[in-house]
């Protein structure tokens, strides 16, 4: 079947391949792959003349879940919506630090020559800019977890259909996520990953994905 090629070989290491999936940082507010997902086993009952058997065979498959969601065209618009969304809030954050940092700068290069109520000033400004700045990557970084809360549940949910439908069309009884970490796979073939081929079958059978907007200017 799909995903269970002859010739299975060593797999690399589960955790170096998860690290190539994961998105860039950008600057104080980093849009994360956001997505974790707790290591998990889809358990599915045997089916057709298995049940009649006293002593069903076993076939196992592991899955890369956060790879998955990540990689499926769905989920490549998703994080380039988010990216969309609070780029520019992260450019408006790395502006701040710097002004910040260069005002903190200032006032160490001339507070002794200063007079008290010039360097009592730039000590408000200063104490200001910082609560102001991080008050507002705090409240980013809520609305951002907020959003991909929602994409996760809203695309692990139709994934997880995938995963299902797919173990169930190539009899596999079981099907495990090795992209938490850590996870307890010491060892699994490249010919039981179905990564691929349910990122495959997502795509087929998913509507066609409109383009997303433009970002809006700064």
């Amino acid at each position: 079947p799909p995903g269970n090629p002859a010739g299975s070989r060593p797999k690399e290491t589960r955790g170096a391949r998860s690290g190539q999936t994961e998105l860039e940082s950008q600057g104080v507010i980093e849009v994360k792959t956001i997505f974790k997902i707790a290591p998990l086993a889809v358990i599915l009952s045997s089916v057709g003349a298995w049940a009649q058997t006293a002593t069903p065979p076993q076939k196992v498959a592991v899955i890369n879940m956060q790879e998955a969601l990540i990689s499926t065209k769905d989920g490549q618009k998703a994080i380039a919506d988010l990216r969309a969304k609070y780029g520019p809030r992260d450019q408006d954050f790395q502006k701040r630090t710097q002004e910040l940092q260069a005002t903190q700068e200032k006032y160490k290069k001339t507070q002794a020559t200063l007079s008290d109520d010039v360097k009592a000033k730039m000590e408000r400004d200063i104490d200001a800019m910082q609560r102001a700045l991080q008050r507002d990557t705090d409240d980013t970084k809520q609305d951002m977890d907020a959003d991909q809360q929602k994409m996760l549940q809203e695309l692990g949910g139709k994934i997880m259909q995938v995963v299902t439908r797919y173990a169930t069309d190539n009899q596999y009884t079981m099907v495990f996520d090795d992209s938490g970490q850590p996870n307890n796979i010491l060892f699994a073939s490249n010919a039981i990953d179905i990564t691929r081929d349910v990122i495959a079958m997502y795509d087929k059978a998913a509507p066609s994905t409109p383009p997303s907007p433009p970002a809006p200017r700064s």
